[in-house]
């Protein structure tokens, strides 16, 4: 039985209590750490603010207690994950007004960031400095996800029963989970269930690596071995030192993938089914910039041939 919560209870228990209801169960487990991390943070940062005392002055300097030390974007995810909660303790009454109307989001100065993606010369370069052994090891992961541009959690769920090599495909449906205890999960959502078309020299490539391999195994995961995303981005890290090319991360790879897509001309929609995006909308707003380029080209080229014309 739940505890009775009231407007005057202390605002963390209603939002612990908004989390066990609402989102316990209904979302990821990578995703519920998120609510629980936003829940630490409100016992840190309002330990004494009743439900009743969230007013739009008092919910504006929980925002800038937060964003003290973290960057904007977090500050935005932060706000968005109470926002709900709030809207609903508005709706039973327990809050008189709306106090995330009109919220300014702020946040300290973002650190320099790593480049996200490569162009098609620093990719080429980085390849060619993988050591890609007889058997499999983490060189041939990252040449798969710089030539599939499938998430990580995506590529260490592949088993050999998910290569489709006379018809060159490589069906994503399951992820691993190397944040938790190991072990097969879901994929991130429906859309992230597809086949991905692979190039004839990754069929051939796979196809001698993984005979012999149990067909339900994960090819790149031992038995028992605890796998994390710092053990492999320190091995692309010492790649791309080697080959003096920016050094990315795996989940770079993906960008650099999705971005060579791009300007080789191949259309949004495509470019997010290949990644397993829910909507064209994420794969416009991560890629915004390359489309922007791509558009100015394409003035360009409309330019020139009205100029041709006369």
């Amino acid at each position: 039985m739940l505890e009775a919560i009231t407007k005057d209870s202390l605002f963390h228990e209603y939002y612990a209590q908004w989390i066990k209801v609402y989102k316990e169960g209904a979302i990821r487990k990578v995703t519920m750490d998120k609510y629980l991390m936003t829940y630490s943070w409100l016992k840190k940062l309002i330990p004494n603010v009743k439900v009743c005392e969230m007013t739009r002055i008092t919910y504006q300097q929980l925002l800038n207690d937060y964003a003290e030390c973290h960057e904007r974007q977090t500050t935005m995810d932060f706000h968005h994950q109470l926002k709900c909660a709030i809207i609903d303790a508005v709706d039973e009454g327990m809050i008189a007004r709306d106090p995330t109307r009109k919220a300014i989001i702020k946040g300290k100065t973002p650190r320099e960031k790593k480049p996200k993606y490569m162009n098609q010369f620093e990719l080429h370069t980085l390849l060619n400095h993988l050591e890609l052994t007889p058997e499999i090891n983490w060189d041939w992961f990252i040449l798969l996800v710089a030539k599939t541009g499938m998430r990580f959690s995506e590529a260490l769920a592949l088993t050999p029963k998910d290569f489709d090599f006379p018809h060159q495909t490589l069906s994503i449906n399951k992820t691993w989970d190397y944040k938790g205890e190991g072990g097969f999960l879901p994929t991130k959502n429906k859309s992230s269930v597809r086949k991905i078309q692979m190039d004839w020299q990754t069929v051939i490539q796979f196809s001698g690596l993984i005979r012999g391999l149990p067909e339900d195994k994960p090819i790149f995961v031992k038995e028992g071995q605890a796998v994390y995303n710092s053990t492999v981005n320190d091995i692309l890290e010492r790649h791309c030192k080697n080959a003096n090319v920016p050094v990315i991360t795996i989940h770079g790879l993906r960008h650099t993938h999705a971005s060579l897509l791009l300007f080789a001309g191949v259309s949004i929609g495509s470019v997010a089914r290949r990644l397993g995006h829910a909507s064209m909308t994420t794969t416009q707003k991560t890629y915004l910039h390359i489309i922007q380029e791509l558009e100015n080209k394409d003035i360009d080229l409309v330019m020139r041939s009205l100029s041709e014309l006369s």
